[in-house]
């Protein structure tokens, strides 16, 4: 029990560690950051002023829109399987997989995790956990999941006051009294040999720099100094639009008479500004007028910062606003989308052998023992390029006719999810056996029409 208790404790040392830079990280994709300025070209009092071009979450949006998951393929069968699909459609995941992928992409990892579903135990509970409360210890040799401690519920200064400590052999519910963690709820023996908790690490590598605690990389690290560099030409140019967009106006030799109204009382100095007395009697004042600033070299280095940004995420650069005259075709948008593409078909291989865990963690609970043939759980993933619907539909077409994919393989090809092709497979069995019904009835009628004599119609 105490070993269990240090265990939670160097958990959640841990996170305490990890968390500062995963809220920076998180700050910066919810542009909600703190701009960092020298203080030289605007004022204190400005900075309200100041504009946050949401870069740094372009890459993330950008390859999480290309992560749709379609189903799971056990191994020998040629379609995906109803019954895991179910207990994905029970869970909602369509949804909630998408922030399992969004944390692990903008905060580098993210958290799934299994557990008994007492109101239909044929689908076992998947929930979805961000590593801003969640964190896990790793074995170095297998990265199996060792030990894993979720804290929640924290007070008005911050500390957790609830935790959940994930073992091997059982879960635990624990809670702080007076600064130590006690049993809130009943321990859940239940003996998996392994802990229900996946993790989702974006980026992962086989050498990471020694004593981290952060598992994985963001997407968002490469461009992070290039969207504040960028921020910063903008705020300046709010302060450039008050300024010196305006020509500044001056004259001399003018007296406080030649700012009269009509009705001989002196002007207020926007009247003066914005009038028409600059023409003036006054043979000694002499008006004059200073050129307006040119603003093109902002938006020259706006554009050089949204090449760089494009170079560092390998995102075309129209996701950064620059657009061209003459936009590409259906087949050259594609061509330069090749290295984002590739960047996605990398992310489904990573997440989809930790779905797969998630998967076979959910056929535990619900069958009661490890499947072997689990081990060779197969995820599909929908199409990660951009093709168009007549592009998909003719190459699956070619593909089917000339024998290279039979029909099952065809229709998740096309990206139908698994409970579609089901209906559809049911809807053709309908057919078939209606026409060989029609059909053979055709049949008795034609032997009874000879058997009596009667002309038989060709």
């Amino acid at each position: 029990m105490a070993d269990e208790l240090d265990v939670l404790k160097k958990l959640e040392d841990m996170l305490n560690v990890r968390r500062s830079p995963l809220e920076t990280l998180n700050d910066y994709y919810e542009g909600e950051h703190k701009l960092k300025q020298l203080g030289v070209a605007i004022p204190e009092e400005l900075k309200s002023f100041t504009v946050i071009l949401e870069w740094a979450g372009v890459p993330v949006d950008a390859i999480e829109h290309r992560l749709d998951l379609t189903g799971f393929r056990m191994p020998g069968t040629a379609a995906a399987d109803t019954s895991l699909w179910d207990v994905w459609q029970y869970n909602n995941m369509d949804e909630r997989a998408g922030l399992v992928h969004l944390d692990a992409l903008a905060l580098g990892s993210s958290f799934a995790c299994v557990g008994t579903n007492e109101s239909d135990p044929e689908a076992p509970l998947i929930t979805v956990e961000s590593p801003l409360e969640m964190v896990a210890i790793r074995d170095p040799r297998t990265h199996r999941v060792e030990a894993a401690a979720r804290f929640y519920d924290a007070d008005d200064s911050g500390m957790p006051q609830k935790a959940t400590l994930y073992l091997p052999n059982k879960t635990r519910w624990l809670k702080r009294e007076s600064g130590a963690w006690v049993d809130e709820l009943e321990q859940d023996v239940h003996n998996l040999g392994s802990v229900p908790v996946v993790p989702f690490v974006n980026r992962h590598r086989a050498t990471r720099r020694r004593g981290t605690v952060i598992e994985g990389r963001s997407e968002m690290h490469s461009v992070i100094p290039i969207a504040d560099s960028a921020s910063r030409a903008i705020t300046n140019t709010q302060l450039l639009q008050e300024t010196l967009v305006a020509p500044a106006r001056g004259v001399l030799g003018a007296t406080k008479g030649d700012f009269v109204g009509t009705d001989g009382k002196m002007l207020s100095t926007w009247e003066t500004y914005f009038g028409a007395v600059w023409a003036m009697a006054n043979k000694d004042a002499k008006t004059f007028q200073f050129d307006a600033a040119d603003m093109k070299n902002i938006e020259t280095i706006v554009n050089m910062y949204a090449r760089l940004a494009s170079g560092v995420t390998h995102l075309p650069v129209e996701y950064f606003g620059l657009t061209t005259n003459n936009p590409p075709s259906a087949e050259g948008y594609r061509a330069g989308e090749t290295r984002l593409v590739k960047t996605a078909e990398r992310k489904q291989i990573a997440f989809g052998n930790s779905w797969e865990s998630v998967m076979r963690l959910v056929m535990r609970f619900r069958d009661g023992a490890w499947s072997d043939d689990a081990r060779r759980m197969e995820s599909i993933w929908r199409d990660a390029g951009t093709p168009t619907l007549s592009q998909v539909a003719d190459a699956v077409n070619k593909d089917f006719q000339s024998g290279l994919s039979d029909w099952e393989t065809a229709q998740e090809d096309k990206g139908r999810s698994p409970a579609m092709i089901q209906r559809m497979r049911e809807r053709r069995e309908a057919e078939t056996a209606e026409a060989l019904s029609f059909g053979v009835q055709r049949m008795a009628e034609d032997e009874r029409s000879v058997g009596s004599g009667a002309e038989v119609p060709e």
